[in-house]
């Protein structure tokens, strides 16, 4: 596993914000952190960053004790804007990029590709305070990969943007696990969960209530509903009244079912009911959305 916690507790006074915390992140993988506001998240990013130390428990990185070297190839982009608003945006960046070791030249040469890359190459001499809170997350967002680190974290970076933007930074992000990065991704935002990453974890009251790959939890919430898309037939189509439907739709000549099944029935039950009265066109699993999941997690509260 290339990044571990290992029953990591954190304590400020007697709140406790992390309860022996147990995630893995392997390497080259996107992995999502989630949970509801104060739930724990960003505590453990700082612990991942050795801003702050735990309490208990120990934070690995290629199976040792993650040290000050090991922070120097990570990357973090905070929720929170940490940018001097009086400095010009060029000056600022090759600053920060040199805080992470890079030369000037080099930050330079980079740092020019990326404005290119971005479309702010215009922005270079202009005062941070001009820049609205998306110019300056997508600037916050380049110093924190400019470095190349192998360790990308990414919490709510897509704060203050709009679709357009967010979907150009969704795909770098992609890009950039392409290439080898492993990135750990804190948002409330479940439909980019579903788009980006591999693994999860979600954390509410201070605990993992629920974590694995992303795909394999969808699936454990599976409520046994499919929608059928089939031809429209003269006859009005015959369920078992343990069929339940839940909703009908018709256009043109086709018909779209969506229908929960008992448990102990199957998708095959459905096909056998359906051919002998319509043609099927598609049949697919209705699986739960990520959002709903995390409503129902958070919700019950508790392990699953």
């Amino acid at each position: 596993m290339f990044l571990e916690t290992r029953h990591i507790e954190k304590n400020f006074g007697t709140f406790r914000a992390l309860d022996d915390i147990n995630i893995g992140v392997r390497e080259g993988t996107i992995f999502g952190l989630l949970g509801p506001n104060g739930a724990g998240k960003t505590t453990l990013i700082r612990l991942i960053n050795r801003i702050a130390r735990p309490d208990g428990g120990e934070i690995l990185m290629d199976g040792r004790a993650v040290s000050d070297d090991d922070v120097r190839r990570i990357g973090y982009l905070p929720e929170e804007r940490g940018l001097y608003k009086k400095m010009r945006v060029g000056e600022q960046a090759v600053y920060l990029a040199r805080l992470k070791g890079l030369s000037r030249r080099e930050a330079e040469g980079r740092l020019i590709r990326w404005f290119e890359r971005f479309g702010i190459e215009s922005w270079w001499k202009r005062p941070v305070e001009e820049l609205s809170k998306g110019m300056q997350q997508k600037v916050q967002f380049i110093v924190t990969v400019l470095h190349q680190p192998r360790l990308l974290i990414f919490d709510e970076p897509f704060s203050g943007f709009d679709p357009v933007n967010a979907t150009m930074l969704k795909d770098e992000i992609l890009r950039l696990r392409k290439a080898g990065a492993t990135v750990i991704l804190s948002t409330h935002n479940m439909a980019s969960v579903e788009e980006l990453c591999d693994d999860i974890a979600l954390i509410n009251n201070a605990k993992v209530v629920l974590s694995g790959s992303v795909n394999e939890i969808r699936r454990s919430f599976s409520n046994n509903t499919f929608e059928a898309v089939t031809r429209k037939s003269d006859q009005k189509l015959q369920l078992p009244d343990s069929f339940d439907v839940v909703s009908s739709t018709c256009e043109d000549d086709i018909e779209r079912l969506q229908v929960s099944l008992p448990k102990n029935a199957t998708a095959n039950d459905l096909i056998a009911t359906l051919l002998n009265q319509c043609q099927i066109v598609s049949l697919n699993e209705m699986l739960p959305s990520m959002n709903d999941i995390f409503v129902e997690a958070v919700k019950k509260g508790g392990a699953r």
